[in-house]
């Protein structure tokens, strides 16, 4: 069974840094795609960024291009998500997943395990 573990939300002002880490559980974390999703109170869970099973290959959603990163460790068995000059727009509960093949996917139904979410808040 895989359990996927996020760290690093919390309370933030506009224009602040946060980092967001994924601990996964399990041996095989570096043959997946592993990704980050968010949820804002009252909206649809949204694609955030994905990550391929090397790191050599990353997509991120347009609005986000150029203020978030993603990276992994696969010595580790952790993906993060860097997030530099953050919203109030950003507030939201970010998950990481486990895709279901090494490639990467911006699809919510190619993700198979999902971490509980960790709660980011930007204040004004």
């Amino acid at each position: 069974q895989v359990q996927l573990v996020e760290s690093g939300g919390g309370l933030v002002q506009a224009g602040g840094s946060l980092r967001l880490s994924c601990a996964a559980s399990g041996r095989t974390f570096s043959s997946y795609a592993m990704g980050w999703f968010r949820q804002a109170a009252g909206k649809d869970r949204e694609f955030v960024a994905t990550i391929s099973w090397s790191g050599a290959g990353t997509i991120y959603a347009d609005s986000l291009k150029g203020r978030f990163t993603i990276a992994r460790d696969n010595t580790k068995n952790t993906v993060y998500l860097q997030m530099n000059s953050l919203k109030p727009e950003d507030t939201a509960v970010y998950y990481c997943a486990r895709s279901n093949g090494p490639t990467i996917t911006t699809l919510t139904q190619n993700y198979n395990y999902w971490g509980q979410g960790t709660q980011v808040t930007v204040s004004s």
